[in-house]
C-alpha cells in the first residue's frame, strides 16, 4: 500500500519543576483518526499548505528541493493544526524538525508525518470539541507510566517521541538537541509475533531488512509490545 499523503505533529513544550511536559490531546474514542488515543496536536497537509509554502521564506524549513518544499507545507500545516485544535498560535519558526514517521505497508492510512519540537507560548488551551475530548500537561514519564497503567492510550509514534524526550531537563535542552541532531526517519516495519508481544523495528535493527547487507549487523532497533510494557531497544 502506498503512502496516502503527508501529515505534520507539533510537540508542545514547556517547562516545570518536574522538568518538562508536552502538551497531549485526548481522540474521540469511537470515530475518526487513533480513536481514543492521546496524541500531539497535528493533522494532514492540506493542498493550501503545499500552494503557501515557500521552500526559501516559510520560517526555517530545511533541505534542498522537493524536501524543503515538503517540509514548508508541513510546518504550515502544523502551525494550522494546532490553533484549529488548540488555540494556540505556534510561530512557524519556532519549529525544530526532529523526525519523520512513515507507518508499515498494509497500514490503514499510510501518512509520512513529519514530527517538530516547539516551545509552547504562554497561551490558554481552547479545544476543539468537535475533534478533541480533553488535554492535559504532562511529563514524558508520566504520560509513559499512564500508558502502561491502562489510564492513557498512547500510539507507537507517541511513545516513543515520549521516551526519547525523557533525556531532556529542561525545554532549552530538548529544542538544542534536536537542532543539533540530524533528524531522523522511522520508516516501520512489523516482525511476526513472537510470544504473544508485538515487535516494530526500524533501520539499524539486524531484523530490518532479513538478506540484504543491513543484515549483518548485530544491533538492535525495535518496539517490542508485550499488552501494555513496552521496551524500546537501540544498539
Amino acid at each position: 500500500m502506498t503512502l496516502v499523503g503527508s501529515a505534520a505533529t507539533v510537540v508542545l513544550l514547556r517547562d516545570s519543576l518536574a522538568g518538562p511536559e508536552v502538551l497531549l490531546l485526548e481522540r474521540p474514542r469511537h470515530t475518526g483518526s487513533f480513536a481514543g488515543a492521546w496524541v500531539f496536536p497535528g493533522g494532514r497537509v492540506d493542498p493550501e499548505d503545499y500552494a503557501s509554502a515557500d521552500a526559501n521564506n516559510d520560517g526555517g524549513a530545511d533541505g534542498n528541493g522537493d524536501e524543503a518544499y515538503e517540509l514548508a507545507a508541513a510546518r504550515r500545516a502544523g502551525v494550522r493544526e494546532t490553533l484549529e485544535e488548540t488555540g494556540v498560535v505556534v510561530p512557524p519558526e519556532s519549529l525544530v524538525r526532529v523526525s519523520c514517521w512513515i507507518p508499515p505497508t498494509g497500514a490503514t492510512k499510510r501518512l509520512k508525518t513529519w514530527f517538530f519540537l516547539a516551545p509552547a507560548p504562554e497561551q490558554e488551551i481552547k479545544l476543539n470539541e468537535g475533534e478533541l475530548m480533553d488535554y492535559a500537561w504532562l511529563t514524558p514519564a508520566e504520560a509513559l507510566r499512564r500508558h502502561q497503567e491502562a489510564v492513557m492510550q498512547l500510539v507507537t509514534p507517541t511513545w516513543v517521541t515520549l521516551h526519547l524526550l525523557l533525556q531532556d531537563s529542561t525545554v532549552a535542552g530538548a529544542l538544542e538537541r534536536a537542532a543539533s541532531a540530524e533528524p531522523e526517519t522511522f520508516q516501520s516495519r512489523r516482525l511476526a509475533a513472537s510470544g504473544g508481544s508485538q515487535v516494530i523495528v526500524w533501520a539499524g535493527d539486524a531484523e530490518y531488512e532479513p538478506g540484504s547487507l543491513a543484515a549483518q549487523a548485530t544491533g538492535k532497533h525495535r518496539l517490542t509490545m508485550n499488552g501494555l510494557n513496552w521496551n524500546y531497544e537501540r544498539s
